[in-house]
C-alpha cells in the first residue's frame, strides 16, 4: 500500500526531499493519487485527471535528478489547477456545458510558467460556471464539498483547489480572484489564498487589460508554500499591459519583526454585511493578536461607493465576455443564471454609470493610500459567514438583512480588490461549529514581497495556538463517506436549471 503521509508535508520540504534524492518525484505523485482515491469522491475536488502524463511528468524530473540537471523551483510537486486556466491535453471546461468536451492544444501562460518550473500537473479542480460565483457548483461536474462538512460549500471559484489542498491530495494549487475567489475558499477550508497585485502574474487572456479586479496566483497550505509557487508564477509578459517589468524578490521570505508594524483591524471595512458571529469571533482574534504589533487599533480606509464600483465594474466584464452567447436563443439556455444574472445587470447601466464606478475606484485607491500611510497592514475577517449548504447558490440574507446582490456578501474581499493592493487570506482556527475561519491581511501598493513575509511571521504566531492554529480535516471519516459527484448534479438540478 502506498504511503500518503508525505502528502501532509509542506510544499517546501516536499523540494528539498526531491533535491536531496530523499524521495522520487514519483513516490510523491503515487501518494497523491492514493490520497486522492481515497478521499476524493467524498468532496468532488478534482474533476478531470491524465494519471499517464502526469507519471511521465513525475518521471521525467526524477531521470534529471538522477543526472544532476539544475531543477526549477516546483520540481516533482504535484499540483491542481483549477478548471478555469487553459491546460494543454487535458480537459478545460470552465463548468460550462458549452466547453464540457474541450480539451486545449496548449496551455496559457500561467500553466506554462508552472510546467517550466518543474511541478506534475496531477488534474483540474472545480469552479462554478465560468467562475462566477462563491459555491463551487456547476452543471458538468456538480458541488465541491467542504472537506469538513461536505454538505456545505467549499466557496469557490477557487473551491476545488481549496478542499484539495485542505485535504493533501496535492502540495500547490493555482486560484485566480475577482471578488475574492482565491481568498474566499481559503477562508472556508482553512488554507492560504493568495491574490497578488495585479499583473505580477501575467494573465494574456484577461479581456479588459488594464482592469485590476481579475489576477491569477497560487493556493497552499502556509504562507511560505504559496511564495514559492508565486515565484514560478509571476514573470513579465508583454500581452498584459500590467505586468511588471522588474519583480522583487519573493522567495526565501524575510524576516519581520512583528512588533515594529502598526495594523488597522476592522470587522466590516465600515460597509460589508460580516455577520454577528463572526464579528464576536474577529474581537476575539484581534483581542489576541493585538499584543504582537507595536500598534493595533480598530481602523479602516473610507470605503465610500464600494459596493456600486465593484457592481458595475464587474456586470461590465461579464457584458464583454457573454452578451453574444446571452443574444444566441440556441445557446442562452446552457448558461448558468449567475452568468444571466451578471450580463442582464451589465445591460441595465449607461456610460454614466461606468465613468462614476471608475472615479469611485480612483477615490477609494487614493484613500487606501492615504490609509498606508499610517498602517503598514489591514486585517479583516476572511469572509462575511460561515460556510453554508452548497445547494444554495448564496446567502440571500445575513442576519435578517438581505444581501444587495449575489455576492454582496464577498463585499470584504472585493472592497481590497478594487484597489489592487495585494492581499492574503490565512487559516485562524475555527468557528463555533468547527468550521474554518480565516483572516484577510492586505498589504501596502506592490508590496508583495513584504506582505508574504509579514503574513508568514503572523503565521507562525497563530500555529501556537490550538484556537488560532490551521484547522485539519478528519479524512478518515472523508475516507467512509458516499461519492458526492452524482448526487450533487441531482440536488443542484433545479438550481441550476431554473
Amino acid at each position: 500500500m502506498t504511503d500518503t503521509s508525505l502528502c501532509d508535508l509542506t510544499a517546501l520540504a516536499l523540494r528539498r526531499l526531491i533535491g536531496a534524492r530523499q524521495i522520487s518525484a514519483t513516490e510523491l505523485l503515487e501518494a497523491c493519487l492514493a490520497r486522492i482515491a481515497a478521499i476524493d469522491p467524498a468532496i468532488n475536488a478534482m474533476v478531470a485527471m491524465d494519471i499517464p502524463a502526469a507519471r511521465a511528468a513525475a518521471a521525467a524530473t526524477d531521470r534529471a535528478v538522477k543526472a544532476g540537471e539544475p531543477l526549477g523551483a516546483l520540481a516533482g510537486l504535484p499540483v491542481g489547477i483549477k478548471d478555469l486556466e487553459e491546460t494543454k491535453g487535458l480537459r478545460t471546461t470552465w463548468g460550462s456545458p458549452l466547453f464540457e468536451h474541450h480539451v486545449p492544444v496548449e496551455d496559457q501562460r500561467s500553466i506554462a510558467a508552472i510546467r517550466a518550473a518543474g511541478a506534475v500537473i496531477v488534474g483540474k479542480t472545480n469552479v462554478p460556471e465560468w467562475g462566477a460565483g462563491a459555491n463551487s457548483v456547476n452543471k458538468v461536474y456538480g458541488a465541491t464539498g467542504n472537506p469538513f462538512d461536505v454538505e456545505l460549500t467549499a466557496a469557490g471559484s477557487s473551491g476545488g483547489s481549496a478542499a484539495a489542498l485542505a485535504c493533501g491530495m496535492v502540495p500547490i494549487a493555482t486560484g485566480s480572484d475577482t471578488g475574492g475567489s482565491l481568498r474566499n475558499p481559503a477562508a472556508f477550508c482553512g488554507i492560504v489564498g493568495y491574490r497578488p497585485t495585479a499583473g505580477l502574474v501575467p494573465d494574456e487572456r484577461r479581456g479588459h487589460g488594464w482592469n485590476v479586479l481579475s489576477v491569477l496566483g497560487p493556493m497552499a497550505r502556509n504562507v511560505e508554500d504559496a511564495a514559492l509557487m508565486l515565484t514560478a508564477m509571476a514573470g513579465d509578459d508583454a500581452r498584459d499591459p500590467l505586468a511588471p517589468r522588474v519583480i522583487d524578490r519573493l522567495h526565501p521570505l524575510d524576516e519581520v519583526d512583528l512588533s515594529t508594524l502598526r495594523v488597522g483591524f476592522t470587522p466590516d471595512m465600515g460597509f460589508a454585511p460580516t455577520c454577528d458571529a463572526y464579528r464576536q469571533l474577529f474581537a476575539d482574534r484581534h483581542t489576541r493578536m493585538k499584543g504582537w504589533f507595536k500598534e493595533a487599533p480598530t481602523a479602516t480606509p473610507d470605503m465610500t461607493d464600494a459596493d456600486m464600483a465593484f457592481e458595475v465594474l464587474r456586470a461590465a466584464g461579464f457584458l464583454s465576455k457573454f452578451l453574444p452567447v446571452y443574444r444566441d436563443a440556441a445557446r442562452k439556455d446552457m448558461l448558468g443564471p449567475n452568468i444571466i444574472a451578471n450580463v442582464e445587470e451589465g445591460m441595465r447601466y449607461t456610460l454614466e454609470d461606468f465613468g462614476r464606478a471608475h472615479t469611485a475606484q480612483t477615490a477609494i485607491y487614493r484613500r487606501f493610500q492615504t490609509f498606508f500611510e499610517e498602517f503598514d497592514l489591514l486585517v479583516t475577517p476572511g469572509i462575511t459567514v460561515p460556510p453554508f449548504a452548497w445547494t444554495t447558490l448564496y446567502p440571500a440574507e445575513i442576519d435578517g438583512r438581505k444581501v444587495r446582490t449575489y455576492f454582496h456578501w464577498l463585499a470584504l474581499a472585493y472592497g481590497v480588490t478594487l484597489t489592487g493592493h495585494p492581499t492574503i487570506c490565512i487559516p485562524c482556527g475555527t468557528d463555533a461549529n468547527g468550521l474554518p475561519f480565516g483572516i484577510q491581511i492586505v498589504g501596502p501598493r506592490n508590496g508583495d514581497a513584504f506582505l508574504l513575509s509579514a503574513a508568514a511571521a503572523i503565521e507562525r504566531e497563530l500555529a501556537k495556538s490550538p484556537a488560532t492554529a490551521r484547522p485539519v480535516p478528519d479524512l478518515a471519516k472523508l475516507a467512509k463517506l458516499p461519492p458526492l459527484q452524482a448526487r450533487s448534479i441531482e440536488a443542484l438540478r433545479p438550481v441550476l436549471y431554473a
